[in-house]
This record gives C-alpha cells, structure tokens and sequence, in this order.
C-alpha cells in the first residue's frame, strides 16, 4: 500500500506538470496566431507601372509627389499619415499645410531625411522620379490613370496598399452611383440635343482637349460633343477660325479668362456667345485624376442641360 502523503505529492507534480504542458502549448498557439497576424498585415501590391510594390505593414509616412494622389490620400482619411507633398498640392486646404519636397524638380535629399514608408506617384509623368527613389531605396508606388474609371481604379490600389481598402471601397461605390445618376438623366438625350462644345485650356495660342483626354471623356459623359474630338493630339492648338466654322453652342473656360474671351469681336457670331453659354470651370475638375473629376462631370452636365438638373 502507498503512503497517501506519497500518492498526494505524485499527483501534484503530475498536476503542475500538465498545467505546464498546457501553458507551453497556449503560448505556441499565441505565438503562431501573432506570426499569422502579423504576416497579414503585409501588403504586396502591383501598381500601374507593373512593379510589385511590397510593403511590411500599412505605411505610416507617406508622401505624395502628385497633386492628383495628394487628393486620393486626403479622401481615404489619411491627412495625419502624410508628411510631405509637392508645392503644386493645393487641395483639400489641410494639404498646403504639409512639408514640401519640391515641384516638378523633387528634393530628393529632402525624401531621404523624411523617412517615408511609401511615396506615392504618377507613372507616366513621373518615372524618372518612381526609378530614382526606387534606386535610393525608397518605396514608390505609381499610379496612372487615363479615364475615369481609371481614377477609380487607383483609389482601390492606393486604398489596398494603405491599408484603408474599406475607405476606398466606400469611395468608388460614391463615385460610381453619381456618375450613373449623371448617365441616366442624359440617356434619352438625341444626338441633335448634344450640344456641341469648345473647352479652351489657354488663349494664346488657343489650344483645347482633344480625344484621350479627362476632357473629352467628360464633355461626352456630360451630353456634350466635344469639338476638337477628332484633333490628332490630344492638346492640340486650335485655330479662331476653326472654331468659328464649328459654331460651339456652349464654350468652357479653364484659364480664368473669362472677361478677355468674351471681349473677342469675331467670335460674337458663335451660338454660345449669342446665346450666353460662356461659362468658367476650375481646371482641377477637368484635368486633375482624382475623386473631383466627378464634381466636374456633374458641373458639365449641369451646363450642358440645365433643363434635366430643375
């Protein structure tokens, strides 16, 4: 027979052994349930230059070397993340606040010191700088969109490289329902009440959009024809006559010039001027490929057909 001192000490130990075993095994599950969390949180994105941009985490210094990006970032709720822009950065308002790290020639000295997780680009305007910080070994990611869902397509990948996919997602889904409001109050309009229209992007010398531009898209999405659609560039110079023989009816300022163009003695027999449809429009919200592209849309077609907008 065993003493039951003896037997109580046995189980005891076998007891602390188990409890042991158990917290050895709790710890590991820990471990490897943080090792997979944290393996999550890495991001692997390809962006429109078709680089894969690898990041170890939701970047918290981001700056953006691209007006257009700059906005995208502001609108996903990022403002306390971004810690430098360019000097061309002048929207929301909070961005002019931000450190600048150049213009169209970049500090790149600057950067450096700044220690970004991610800088945040244009890929066709910029891929000299997307190499160069790419080389000093900075992350670069570089979007390039060339149509309105394009801008739809880099919010989602600069949502999904920050970590604010849901943000983005939310965006685009806004975006889009606007952008179809807009096609459904045009959608019966006949190709005869599609007024013919002239963007000018400067006075001297004259010079429009032409096809492949944000402009053009948005003229026709907004139930317009854009005149100089059929120019063989896309900023083509446009001749006084030309536009004369194309008689716009509705004529869209970008360069603030509103009282020079209407004091244009040859152009008073244009329908637009006759009839009084000269009208001013920020520039940002034709050409810049950020969410505001929708509030120029939405101004357009505005104009273009104030009688479906009562």
């Amino acid at each position: 027979m065993v003493p039951l001192k003896r037997t109580r000490t046995a189980r005891h130990g076998i007891g602390l052994a188990l409890v042991v075993v158990l917290a050895v095994v709790v710890w590991g599950l820990h471990m490897s349930q943080g090792a997979g969390a944290s393996a999550s949180r890495a991001i692997t994105v390809t962006d429109d230059l078709g680089r894969n941009v690898v990041l170890s985490r939701p970047p918290e210094r981001i700056i953006s070397i691209a007006p257009s990006n700059t906005e995208i970032l502001f609108a996903l709720g990022l403002a306390d993340r971004v810690i430098g822009v360019t000097d061309s950065c002048d929207y929301p308002v909070e961005a002019k606040a931000k450190p600048k790290v150049g213009s169209v020639q970049l500090d790149y000295e600057k950067i450096i010191a700044m220690r970004p997780d991610l800088v945040v680009a244009v890929g066709s305007l910029q891929r000299q700088a997307v190499t160069r910080l790419s080389e000093l070994g900075i992350t670069v990611l570089a979007v390039d969109p060339k149509s309105i869902d394009g801008v739809l397509r880099a919010i989602t990948l600069i949502g999904k490289a920050t970590g604010t996919e849901d943000r983005a997602s939310e965006i685009v889904r806004e975006l889009s329902a606007r952008m179809e409001r807009i096609a459904q109050r045009i959608a019966s309009l006949k190709p005869s009440e599609r007024p013919r229209v002239f963007v000018e992007i400067w006075n001297e010398p004259l010079m429009t959009a032409g096809p492949g531009t944000f402009i053009d898209e948005l003229v026709s999405a907004a139930g317009g024809q854009n005149i100089a659609h059929d120019a063989k560039s896309e900023w083509p110079e446009f001749s006084p006559e030309a536009v004369i023989e194309r008689d716009p009816e509705v004529v869209i300022l970008t360069n603030f010039n509103r009282t020079e163009a209407l004091a244009r003695p040859a152009w008073h027999g244009i329908s637009a001027y006759r009839t009084g449809r000269v009208y001013e429009v920020h520039p940002d919200l034709l050409v810049r490929p950020g969410p505001r592209l929708v509030d120029g849309l939405e101004a357009l077609a505005r104009l273009f057909h104030p009688e479906l907008f009562r």
